[in-house]
């Protein structure tokens, strides 16, 4: 009995260390492909390049993930959940340049990577009645204005960060100051969150 019990457990012991290879691997390819599209967007990337920064080959990228451009929605709804989970750190888009690239590879070919992806919906669901749930509590205390649309603050929000840190080497140049030192990086975040507060909070 206790023999017959063994043999049927060891199918399930020997599956495991192949279910945490497959989930590493495939953590690795997606890490790589983040890398690889991040610097040469969706067009220029190339999945043979991918392989080797992951240390797999190409048939495991494709039996993973099917195709380039499934994978290329795969990282995108990746960084979509990375950066809404960690959204309170200041620094995420400094320490996570590429999450720029990717959102401005996935504008150019007018998001249809993201189109079928209820990964992102939710994720960006959710955000949205936080925000909403924030904006409620506010108007109810009295501090800020009712009636504010919380998808247009979400987008105001990301504009006014997105621009600073997507022209940061031209906008240096522009105005003659370097826009990621620490002092005007402080002094921009100072002034962020004084352009929000001064749209949500109500007039006295």
């Amino acid at each position: 009995m206790n023999t017959a019990s063994a043999t049927e457990l060891a199918p399930t012991r020997k599956s495991a260390p192949r279910a945490r290879d497959a989930d590493l691997t495939r953590k690795r390819i997606l890490a790589a492909a983040t890398a690889e599209f991040g610097r040469k967007g969706l067009g220029g990337a190339r999945v043979d390049e991918i392989a080797r920064r992951s240390k797999s080959n190409q048939r495991m990228i494709y039996h993973y993930f099917g195709s380039k451009e499934l994978l290329f929605t795969a990282v995108l709804e990746a960084a979509y959940s990375d950066i809404r989970a960690a959204e309170q750190k200041r620094n995420y888009y400094l320490e996570h340049p590429k999450f720029l690239s990717l959102v401005n590879s996935a504008n150019l070919h007018r998001a249809r990577h993201l189109k079928g992806s209820q990964t992102v919906r939710e994720v960006m669901g959710k955000f949205v009645q936080m925000v909403k749930a924030i904006l409620d509590r506010g108007a109810a205390m009295g501090e800020f204005r009712e009636g504010i649309d919380p998808v247009q603050l979400n987008i105001t929000i990301a504009a006014i960060g997105y621009y600073y840190l997507t022209n940061r080497f031209t906008g240096s140049i522009i105005y003659d100051r370097d826009l990621m030192a620490p002092d005007n990086l402080d002094q921009r975040l100072a002034f962020n969150l004084e352009t929000i507060l001064r749209l949500v909070r109500r007039e006295s």
